[in-house]
């Protein structure tokens, strides 16, 4: 029995593979989070790794308050670079394969199509400065390692933005919310099905290293997916457009953030829901 080791196993998307692991009896998973494995001391992740015979890495850890990032680069980076680095080399030296997820915050948004993985990056925060630096160094030390750039996570795991939507709804007559960022929302137990995956396609000798992006199909701006929570939940409160500039924040965020998923859907043979399918999915589920 091949054994997966998950790192960062209390967040969001560490959450959403722990309820899909009953699908998955051939392989033994091993979750761990900041309590039990500390992913920046190289020695204890190359123990970990090699005590359990850990065939596949899969790193859901990461420094993700994106604000807060602007004042603690130093740890943002050691989680989100140098961590990512020491996670390869010990997947490299055991023989192992790593799945990385990364964020569409390593463009600076300023495109009008979606983008691609060949699309160049520029990164215009601490944030997503840090995430580009932990796929080069990736790549640098573990070149067949797959990396996962996503966006705009959320699930009925820990805080998010629908969470925060429906709480504030049912708090308040009226919300202002962004029109003028645009994105995709994705459902972090779609990406959990399309890790597991890609697990899965190394059994058949289909695993193609690589970066990729994923999030549910569409588009829309904050202030759409925030009508559309509150429109499902039945929550009464008039929603009010505004734009970035009305509602400054610490860390610069990409105004167009929609991603190509045409290279992981021709590789990996996978179809994607729409995320208006996925957010009700999610909230029948809240």
């Amino acid at each position: 029995m091949k054994t997966i080791l998950v790192t960062g196993a209390n967040g969001q998307l560490g959450n959403s593979i722990r309820v899909l692991t009953g699908q998955y009896p051939q392989y033994n998973f091993l979750f761990t989070d900041v309590d039990t494995l500390d992913i920046t001391d190289p020695a204890a992740v190359k123990a970990a790794v090699k005590d359990n015979q850990v065939n596949y890495i899969i790193n859901c850890a990461a420094y993700t308050a994106v604000d807060k990032a602007e004042d603690n680069e130093e740890l943002c980076r050691r989680l989100n670079s140098f961590a990512v680095c020491v996670l390869g080399e010990a997947a490299r030296e055991a023989g192992a394969k790593m799945i990385h997820i990364s964020t569409d915050y390593v463009f600076s948004g300023t495109g009008y199509r979606p983008y691609k993985e060949t699309d160049g990056t520029r990164p215009v925060s601490v944030y997503g400065r840090t995430k580009l630096a932990g796929e080069e160094g990736l790549m640098e030390v573990c070149p067949d390692a797959v990396i996962i750039r996503t966006a705009w996570l959320y699930s009925e795991f820990g805080s998010n933005f629908v969470k925060t939507v429906l709480r504030l709804g049912k708090e308040r007559d009226e919300l202002g919310f962004v029109f003028d960022q645009i994105g995709t929302p994705t459902y972090a137990g779609d990406l959990a099905a399309i890790i597991l995956s890609v697990v899965t396609a190394d059994e058949k000798g289909a695993f193609v290293p690589g970066i990729y992006h994923y999030s549910n199909e569409g588009v829309c701006s904050w202030y759409d997916f925030t009508v559309k929570i509150l429109q499902i939940a039945g929550i009464d409160c008039r929603i009010r457009p505004i734009e970035t500039k009305d509602y400054p924040t610490k860390a610069v965020r990409p105004p167009y953030s929609v991603l190509s998923k045409s290279k992981i859907k021709e590789t990996y043979g996978i179809a994607i829901p729409h995320w208006e399918a996925s957010l009700r999915v999610c909230m029948g589920k809240l």
